[in-house]
């Protein structure tokens, strides 16, 4: 069933209108639904079972049938900082992190990030959006104004991890986070890695060292590989 997004504004109590442009076109033209169709319709709270009242390339008009809980995000907030990325990589990685449902994705102007910022955080919040319709998620996961690793607000977590290749003192992720554990931060470096100088500053402020394994990760997939080990553990 198609999935698509819609703003509260555009919500009542039995009626939601869709109105952006490629959405319209995409439920015309691509998937080709006509009056009566079903179409499930998320707004970052909830979800929404509907069928289709009228369509138009302006504007779809559709009926709620049962307006649901959000049953699909963790019942951890995971956030994940990450050293600013080349452009393909960094938005691989904030579509698999959104699949997997994290609470918040931080990017990171570490020492070692080499590419140029040219992205905006619009662009990274489209692809958010556009990988949320693909995996079943409501919630969307936030993505910060882009950070110095000082910059984080570290009180807020519970338990603070990273990743350092460099370290003969790191354990695995298990043996780290518990039940408690409710509010998560994981910071992952660039392609370079994180800095001594920045493993440092991370354990002042009490972060752990997390194992991923004998082999070299790259930075997009250690970080698929960190929400994905998290997510899955038992913390309920």
């Amino acid at each position: 069933m198609l999935t698509v997004i819609a703003e509260k504004k555009n919500i009542s109590d039995t009626k939601i209108i869709i109105d952006n442009k490629l959405d319209c076109g995409h439920i015309q033209n691509v998937y080709r639904l006509q009056i009566n169709d079903k179409v499930r319709v998320i707004d970052g709270e909830f979800e929404y079972l509907t069928k289709i009242l009228s369509v138009s390339k302006r504007e779809v008009v559709l009926e709620i049938i049962k307006k649901m809980e959000d049953n699909y995000s963790l019942d951890v907030n995971i956030d994940m900082a990450i050293g600013i990325l080349k452009n393909d990589k960094m938005n691989l990685v904030i579509q698999k992190l959104t699949e997997i449902g994290v609470n918040k994705i931080i990017p990171l102007k570490t020492k070692r990030v080499v590419v140029k910022i040219n992205e905006k955080k619009e662009k990274w919040e489209t692809v958010v959006r556009e990988a949320l319709k693909q995996c079943r998620g409501v919630k969307f996961p936030k993505v910060s104004e882009i950070k110095k690793i000082c910059e984080i607000d570290y009180e807020r977590y519970d338990k603070i991890i990273f990743a350092y290749e460099n370290s003969e003192n790191s354990k695995p992720i298990f043996e780290l986070i518990n039940k408690k554990d409710k509010n998560i931060l994981c910071v992952i470096g660039p392609e370079g890695g994180i800095t001594k100088e920045e493993v440092n500053f991370l354990k002042e402020k009490n972060a752990f060292e997390v194992s991923l394994g004998a082999r070299i990760l790259r930075a997009e997939t250690a970080s698929i590989v960190v929400a994905g080990i998290i997510s899955n553990l038992n913390l309920k």
